[in-house]
């Protein structure tokens, strides 16, 4: 018999196991190894490059294949990336390792919120998953700010060490992984027949495409999902960047490598207050909800521009608060609209579009923040 409370206990622990990691400031330890601001940028580039090709391909592989198989192969690809940084010598090799860690993150983004979604779905619980969304939200934070704050003793470390430490944490993950459950279920009775029609008579490139085109048809008829995957993802970016590069503005304004840490993490902790506020306002209409956390990541970003170390994190705090409870209420009406035989697929072009918009974002916002 199915548990839904044993499938969710290991969806978090491999949330959490996933997103512990000593090498989690990894733009401070690129600058540390003399990388420019413009270089990084370039970095962030190539993974959102890798993203964008391999995203929407990976929710198709996840709803074909199986999404439990696909996060285990994300893991294998986070543990891949870690240990090619681990021998890096030069940017070029430093690169190289970009695109693993993008498909890391491509398995695991549309696989896992696809498997919890249909895991609750399965025993008609899926009215939890806001809840669950918002727990998942609040690890991501706290194990990220856990891994920023350890940004001291990375550079301490070297990064060869930090980045072995990493990929032996992504061993653990991948443990239990395997130990998930795989959930298959349909919306009809006629969409169970139709999928299993398709395993026994379609190859792999038809099934693919079959999903692709599905996907798109969805949208096409539901522009109101396309508008909110789009908005949503340009307000994440701005988030992203301004939290990626005040690894070094703080550096830049005086802040030492003791504290440095702690104000990442403080900023990260925005972001848990968010998730955990956003349930509280349910009935709190989503246009007010947008218009005032798209407020405060713009407040965040004109924050950082103040120059003084407890403004500046400040802004990324308020940042981060927004952008996470934005983007939780986001991914529940989503969920809801989503059809359960391509959800994965639908979570992955969410993802891509969030891609498509850091690609054009991250040069220029590397070029923005070096001149200011």
């Amino acid at each position: 018999m199915f548990n839904l409370r044993r499938q969710i206990r290991l969806l978090y622990t491999t949330g959490i196991l996933g997103n512990l990691s000593i090498t989690g400031a990894w733009v401070v330890i690129m600058a540390s190894r003399g990388f420019s601001l413009v270089q990084i940028g370039f970095a962030e580039t190539i993974f959102h490059i890798t993203s964008l090709i391999c995203e929407i391909p990976s929710g198709m592989l996840a709803d074909a294949y199986g999404r439990k198989k696909m996060l285990a192969l994300g893991n294998v690809m986070a543990i891949t990336g870690d240990l090619i940084t681990a021998i890096s010598g030069n940017f070029t090799v430093a690169c190289m390792a970009m695109p693993f860690h993008a498909m890391a993150y491509n398995f695991a983004s549309g696989s896992g919120e696809a498997l919890a979604y249909d895991s609750m779905k399965k025993v008609g619980k899926e009215d939890g998953y806001e809840k669950y969304n918002s727990n998942q939200s609040v690890i991501y934070r706290i194990a990220s700010g856990i891994s920023t704050l350890c940004a001291g003793l990375a550079l301490y470390l070297g990064y060869r060490k930090a980045y072995l430490i990493s990929a032996v944490m992504g061993l653990f993950t991948l443990f239990f992984t395997l130990k998930l459950v795989e959930v298959r279920v349909s919306d009809s009775e006629e969409a169970d027949e139709k999928i299993n029609e398709k395993e026994l008579s379609q190859s792999m490139f038809k099934k693919l495409i079959n999903y692709f085109v599905d996907s798109i048809r969805f949208l096409f008829h539901n522009s109101k999902a396309a508008k909110l995957m789009f908005l949503n993802s340009f307000v994440g970016a701005i988030d992203i960047l301004l939290l990626f590069f005040l690894q070094t503005k703080l550096k830049t304004a005086g802040i030492s490598n003791m504290f440095l840490g702690l104000a990442l993490f403080t900023m990260e902790i925005g972001g848990v207050v968010g998730s955990k506020l956003i349930v509280r306002f349910k009935k709190v209409k989503y246009v007010y909800l947008f218009i005032i956390c798209t407020a405060g990541v713009l407040f965040g970003v004109f924050l950082e521009h103040s120059g003084m170390v407890p403004v500046m994190v400040l802004g990324g705090f308020v940042s981060s608060l927004c952008d996470d409870a934005i983007e939780i209420r986001t991914n529940a009406k989503l969920q809801d609209m989503f059809p359960s035989e391509q959800r994965a697929t639908l979570v992955s072009i969410s993802s891509f579009t969030f891609s498509v918009i850091m690609i054009i974002l991250s040069p220029l916002a590397g070029y923005f923040f070096s001149i200011w």
